[in-house]
């Protein structure tokens, strides 16, 4: 067990006495436990501190404003055919993947119910309260290097709205290069991070976080429209497993023959084809018409009947 988890092992158990919805006097978990109910008042706090509303009655104890959906670790040991690392409470899937890489085989996941220091690109901030989500990772080796992931990450994008189409939630589209949205909101985004020289084996950690049953933000955090899927119906556990098996099959494919296969496809998905977009490069801002994408991933933009590609880690796409 991890020092995080061991240092909020009884935080989790309450948050597990609690998942139903039911009310539970202080006194009753206090007794479960074996601590008092100012310390159980104390880890009450801290479960608030992670996104969640603690309703406190007086004569009834305290209530999750909603149930909890936790991933169910059995099911996923019966199911999953790759290893899996569950950890409910983590600084972040991508990076405990990174950090243990000699350790995995291709398709090793990372699940967690709430992430201290989570990120997305460029850096920022990723809200993850408490079994709200799904906060994915998926590690992946390309045998061609790190010139092969080149895409890769519009392919992900692309199997997961696949996914979600076959569960029911078939508005959600794409938009280049990591992100889906559901009717023009952001609702999950993408990180693909990689390690390993430019000759040799690149080692891929795929992060996926999906906007589910999220409730109360943090707007220092969420700083732009969002959606989400609390009516899905499946559990997240089922939807690990799902999501799990449809990208094996499709990074197979992407590293045999790359962005190809998938181009036709990105284009049934994207939120903005055809449609009049801007560009936002540093301080540039490009307007033009969204044309999908080229056998590289690059987006391509129509302009005065000339149709232009941009690639670049610090481009930002906008509906115009």
């Amino acid at each position: 067990m991890s020092v995080i988890m061991r240092r909020n092992a009884l935080t989790l158990h309450i948050i597990r006495l609690l998942a139903s919805g039911d009310y539970l006097s202080g006194e009753c978990i206090g007794q479960q436990l074996g601590i008092s109910r100012v310390a159980v008042n104390k880890h009450i706090q801290k479960i608030r501190g992670w996104g969640l509303d603690v309703l406190a009655i007086q004569n009834k104890g305290y209530r999750l404003a909603y149930p909890l959906d936790l991933i169910d670790e059995q099911r996923l040991a019966q199911q999953l055919d790759t290893p899996f690392y569950y950890c409910p409470i983590i600084d972040s899937t991508n990076q405990y993947l990174l950090d243990h890489i000699k350790q995995l085989m291709s398709g090793s996941i990372c699940i967690a119910e709430y992430q201290t220091a989570a990120r997305g690109r460029r850096g920022r901030r990723w809200y993850s309260p408490f079994a709200s989500n799904l906060y994915y990772s998926m590690y992946w080796q390309l045998s061609q290097g790190p010139m092969a992931a080149m895409g890769l990450s519009l392919v992900i994008g692309m199997v997961l709205a696949q996914t979600l189409h076959a569960l029911g939630e078939t508005e959600v589209k794409v938009k280049w290069p990591n992100d889906l949205y559901l009717q023009g909101k952001k609702l999950a985004g993408i990180l693909v991070e990689l390690s390993g020289a430019t000759a040799d084996i690149a080692h891929v950690v795929l992060g996926i976080g999906i906007n589910l049953n999220m409730h109360n933000i943090d707007p220092d955090i969420v700083t732009q429209d969002w959606a989400k899927l609390d009516q899905l119906a499946i559990d997240r556990t089922s939807l690990v497993i799902l999501l799990s098996q449809k990208l094996q099959q499709a990074l197979v494919v992407f590293e045999q023959q790359g962005l190809k296969p998938f181009i036709e496809q990105w284009q049934a998905l994207d939120n903005f084809y055809n449609c009049p977009v801007k560009l936002l490069m540093a301080d540039k801002e490009i307007k033009g018409i969204a044309k999908g994408i080229n056998q590289q991933g690059a987006l391509l933009l129509e302009q005065d009947g000339i149709i232009t590609a941009y690639l670049g880690g610090e481009i930002s796409l906008r509906a115009n």
